[in-house]
């Protein structure tokens, strides 16, 4: 028996090695990689420009404490600022370090505003933000809270895309509304371009920052750089990773100024965050993300996999239900279980991700081709058709 400890219910695949789109298995078997690392690989595998980078940094310098200057850090930082609604950026590992920092940030604002008594958080029905003490508490998913004591205070949790609830529960101690634009774990849930509108015009009426999650969501997987771009508003505070390295540890929390005002020395920190080899690969992977047309071409490859998976699904009722989110990502809600969907993609040689709501993720690389879009949906063909025919 492995040391390795016993978090994760594996499939029984191995891999060796990838390269694109395609990962090949130690039995010499290519899968179509529309799971991506559950939206971490965005630029496939083994990018020649992502590999290089990572092979120059990797010869001259890997660490050095964040006590000091990190030339390409600041590099990063400055181009993510350039981009964005954002004036100042923290580096970390991950998704969930970046949710703990955007936290601590929120309630540190309303502390350097003189109001320490706002330090809860409003957060949504079917939310994921990581799996630390204080982000189980603040999805409140009761499989992710088993066990592990009374969760920690701070969290008022309301429907999603349900205004009247969220206003409800704003009150004199409310520091911030946190939301996922797309939720991920939660089965690929988009909210409604006007809720994020009004998200944005409530916690402006209230005096609280707006937290968003684009963990999953951002970073081009849309075909804007970010979900929240295509309502036309800003947050005041963001966490994002996965696609931010494109397989390289690295995330962060992006805030405006004003935001981030509490933030002093010695109020958060990082030991690997913000590292030489992270943040340069974090420049070549948003080198690739700038490209003039980049993020136009995610959305264009995005609508023609919803177009086709549309049509395939809809002809199969008794296994696929219907195809909900946005750009590249995008979830088949099923009627047959879709942990077993998934499973019978992967058996036809496709890496999908299970999510809530009986859905089944697909999060391809931004840079696959429409050639590898047809292979997927072949394969969903075949699924359905095998399915329907008694042989799921």
């Amino acid at each position: 028996m492995s040391a390795v400890m016993s978090t994760y219910g594996r499939y029984e695949l191995e891999f060796e090695k990838g390269e694109g789109p395609f990962l090949y298995s130690t039995d010499g078997r290519r899968y179509l990689d529309f799971a991506a690392g559950i939206a971490v690989n965005s630029l496939g595998h083994s990018h020649p420009h992502l590999v290089k980078t990572l092979q120059d940094q990797a010869a001259k310098l890997w660490h050095v404490s964040n006590l000091y200057n990190i030339p390409e850090q600041t590099r990063l930082a400055d181009r993510l600022a350039a981009a964005t609604f954002a004036d100042k950026v923290f580096f970390c590992s991950t998704g969930l370090e970046a949710m703990e920092g955007a936290i601590k940030l929120c309630r540190r604002y309303h502390f350097a505003n003189d109001a320490p008594e706002r330090w809860r958080v409003v957060t949504v029905e079917g939310a994921f933000h990581g799996r630390s003490l204080a982000t189980i508490a603040a999805a409140k998913n009761e499989k992710h809270l088993e066990g592990f004591g009374p969760p920690s205070d701070g969290f008022d949790q309301v429907p999603f895309n349900n205004l009247n609830e969220l206003r409800n529960a704003i009150g004199p101690e409310t520091a911030a509304i946190a939301f996922e634009p797309i939720q991920g774990e939660g089965g690929i849930r988009p909210a409604d371009l006007d809720y994020l509108r009004s998200l944005r015009e409530i916690a402006d009426e209230f005096g609280v920052l707006l937290l968003f999650d684009e963990v999953q969501c951002g970073y081009g997987r849309t075909g804007k750089l970010f979900a929240h771009e295509w309502a036309g508003i800003t947050p005041d505070v963001m966490a994002i990773a996965k696609g931010l390295g494109s397989g390289f540890p690295i995330g962060a929390v992006m805030a405006t100024e004003e935001a981030a005002k509490g933030m002093v020395p010695g109020t958060h920190g990082s030991t690997f965050g913000g590292n030489p080899l992270a943040v340069s690969v974090g420049n070549a992977v948003l080198d690739v993300l700038l490209e003039d047309g980049f993020l136009d071409g995610v959305e264009k490859k995005g609508k023609i996999l919803w177009d086709r998976l549309s049509e395939v699904v809809s002809r199969y009722p008794e296994v696929y239900k219907s195809v909900r989110g946005a750009g590249l990502m995008v979830g088949i809600k099923c009627v047959v279980p879709a942990g077993d969907v998934v499973v019978a993609f992967q058996k036809e040689g496709m890496l999908t991700v299970p999510a809530g709501e009986n859905v089944a993720r697909l999060l391809p690389p931004l840079n696959i081709e429409e050639s590898h879009i047809d292979e997927a949906i072949k394969i969903v063909d075949r699924v359905g058709k095998n399915w329907t025919a008694g042989d799921g």
